[in-house]
């Protein structure tokens, strides 16, 4: 188990604080790496696995403004699917990811390992834009990080 989920984990009963994910281009890895610490159950309230923009915009509340203007590989779909998460399961918190995993579906616009992570509370708001170079997996494990490490940032930076 990589020390990241012990550490958010930790900060998360320490704050008293609950989460919740909305995983696109990830598959459930964040959420998988959440509840791999023991005692999970304390914080973790759930997640949903948003693969299509059917579930973005009917699960998440996802506009289909942003969908169609955006696209789903986009800041604005990745804030979305956050805050709609946050509502939807009730969280204090909600992080998200968003992207093209690869190895198909890239355009010159939107490559091939282009990924967004945002990070929804009551008190902040926070997106990354990602550009992978890895495979598959790899684009997948780097997203699942990058939301794991802007959740510590965010952690930390509310203790007192």
């Amino acid at each position: 188990m990589n020390p990241l989920e012990k550490i958010v984990g930790r900060l998360l009963i320490e704050h008293e604080l609950t989460i919740a994910v909305a995983e696109s281009c990830t598959g459930g890895l964040i959420a998988h790496r959440l509840t791999n610490v023991p005692g999970s159950s304390t914080y973790f309230l759930g997640g949903v696995v948003a693969y299509s923009n059917q579930v973005k915009e009917r699960v998440l509340e996802v506009s289909g403004k942003t969908l169609s203007v955006h696209g789903a590989v986009s800041e604005e779909c990745a804030r979305e699917m956050a805050h709609g998460v946050r509502r939807l399961l009730g969280t204090d918190v909600a992080i998200s990811s968003t992207g093209i995993a690869g190895p198909t579906g890239g355009t010159p616009e939107k490559p091939v390992g282009l990924v967004y992570v945002a990070l929804a509370a009551q008190d902040h708001e926070r997106c990354e834009r990602h550009l992978w170079q890895g495979d598959r997996l790899e684009n997948k494990r780097q997203t699942a990080e990058a939301a794991l490490e802007m959740l510590r940032q965010y952690l930390e930076a509310r203790r007192p």
